[in-house]
């Protein structure tokens, strides 16, 4: 048997751990060349390296064992080239799929580290917003009641995925409950939609249209807010702007990403025109 290798040279020689070897003897993609009848000692023949490094190429570039092992056991060229532009096609979805991945998480660290800055509490600011798409649901909602049952009504209406839901839900207070003042209600529930995603939704979206809006960030949450929009309104008055639509309310901080309610940020969103 000096041409015959014991597992655990394999093992060695290929760098791969003997528990595959024995699930490639398993599933028949690589078997032994001779088993000792007497020791049950697996043997491989030297032979047999090639189509052992053709598995671990295969399998490097990340193709199912079930498809190595059917091409291993028929090989050809126009078998490789299927399997090799399969394999293709799944890694460049891949890659757009980390692509989206990577992007959200680019948007989501720039939105944090934004909101977490203490000197912007309380300030008022005039901004032009860009287009932006949402998920609606006209519900009417109290500001002290818990939202994950409105939230799970968003995304089943909609088929949308839970995943989507962190820091991208607000609530809406209607232009006539503005007008009367009535701000521990809200009309609507919503979910931003983030530009060029795939969030699974099975959707009418709606369009925000580019728009001036003035914004205020405070510490807290919807129940916290009553206060901030008197200090908006009085703000409306003053700059002699009227208002030209419903308002938006995100809270971006919340138990979602810490367990300090000190760091609760919320942020309203009123649009408005200059008379």
């Amino acid at each position: 048997m000096s041409s015959m290798f014991m597992i655990g040279e394999i093992s060695r020689l290929f760098q791969i751990d003997i528990r595959t070897l024995r699930y490639y003897d398993e599933i028949q993609l690589f078997t032994p060349a001779l088993v000792d009848e007497q020791t049950g000692y697996r043997y491989y023949a030297i032979e047999q390296f090639e189509r052992l490094n053709t598995i671990l190429y295969l399998k490097a570039l990340n193709i199912p064992l079930k498809e190595i092992k059917r091409f291993i056991d028929n090989r050809s060229i126009d078998d490789v080239l299927a399997l090799l532009k399969e394999q293709q096609s799944r890694t460049e979805e891949k890659i757009r799929e980390l692509e989206q991945i990577h992007k959200k998480i680019h948007q989501r660290i720039h939105q944090i580290e934004a909101v977490s800055s203490a000197e912007e509490l309380g300030k008022i600011r005039e901004v032009q917003l860009p287009d932006r798409m949402i998920i609606v649901l006209k519900q009417r909602i109290h500001s002290s009641d818990n939202l994950e049952m409105w939230i799970r009504m968003l995304e089943n209406n909609n088929r949308l995925k839970s995943s989507v839901f962190l820091g991208q839900v607000g609530l809406m207070i209607s232009l006539s409950s503005l007008r009367e003042r009535k701000f521990d209600e809200y009309d609507a529930i919503f979910l931003f939609m983030e530009p060029g995603g795939d969030d699974g939704a099975d959707t009418a979206a709606q369009l925000l249209p580019r728009h001036k809006y003035l914004t205020v960030r405070f510490a807290g949450t919807h129940a916290d807010a009553a206060p901030h929009y008197d200090t908006l309104l009085k703000y409306v008055r003053e700059q002699d702007y009227t208002l030209a639509g419903d308002a938006l309310e995100i809270t971006y901080i919340d138990y979602g990403l810490t367990q300090d309610p000190s760091k609760f940020v919320t942020e309203i969103q009123l649009p408005v025109i200059s008379n």
